[in-house]
């Protein structure tokens, strides 16, 4: 090797040319310009280089999720479904006339309910009881229970709010097809039982 750019220097010298500085194939910077040469080489058929072509190719790939083992997409849990519901959640339905009573002493304890209700983790048992002739389809909630729902205005927009925010009570609800401003009372008959009065009919 050394004879070799002995004669490399003795040949440049003879023709009065600059001197080339030999690279050893087995340094660093000879294994850096073989990666740079092959970086720089031209894709066939494209005439671009074939790093370019790799990052076009990579850019372009489509986006796929991760998919489980079992084959079944992960569940979102930005999304208040994604919340599993432990509790027993029924339903009946029923005419507000005959439930007015109770849904008039529900609305009375609004402001002492929203506190019961920030505070549940965790219920046995979620009844809803659709007040099919009070929905929205059917004229809304009769003289009687409309007007104590506007007596209690705030505290009903409240009590909606933090529905919404209980993922338990939000989960139950929205099984059934609720929506919160549907919601006109509710009544905790004992820690582990609710009842929710909506002015909703069932869903079909």
């Amino acid at each position: 090797m050394l004879a070799g750019r002995l004669q490399a220097r003795q040949h440049y010298r003879e023709r009065n040319l600059p001197p080339t500085r030999l690279v050893s194939p087995f340094s660093p910077r000879h294994k850096f310009n073989q990666e740079r040469a092959m970086a720089n080489a031209a894709c066939p058929g494209t005439g671009f280089p074939s790093l370019v072509v790799a990052i076009l190719l990579v850019a372009a790939a489509p986006a796929f999720p991760a998919q489980p083992a079992d084959g079944k997409p992960p569940l979102d849990s930005t999304k208040p479904g994604a919340t599993i519901v432990d509790s027993d959640v029924r339903q009946e339905e029923a005419l507000s006339k005959t439930e007015a009573g109770k849904v008039i002493t529900g609305i009375d304890r609004t402001r002492d309910n929203i506190g019961t209700v920030r505070k549940t983790t965790k219920l046995d048992t979620v009844d809803i009881v659709f007040l099919t002739d009070a929905a929205r389809s059917e004229g809304g909630p009769p003289p009687a229970i409309e007007n104590k729902v506007k007596q209690h205005q705030e505290d009903v927009a409240e009590l909606r709010q933090e529905i919404e925010a209980n993922a338990l009570l939000f989960n139950a609800i929205d099984s059934r097809r609720v929506q919160a401003e549907d919601v006109l009372a509710v009544e905790f008959d004992n820690p582990g039982k609710v009842v929710i009065y909506a002015a909703a009919k069932p869903p079909k």
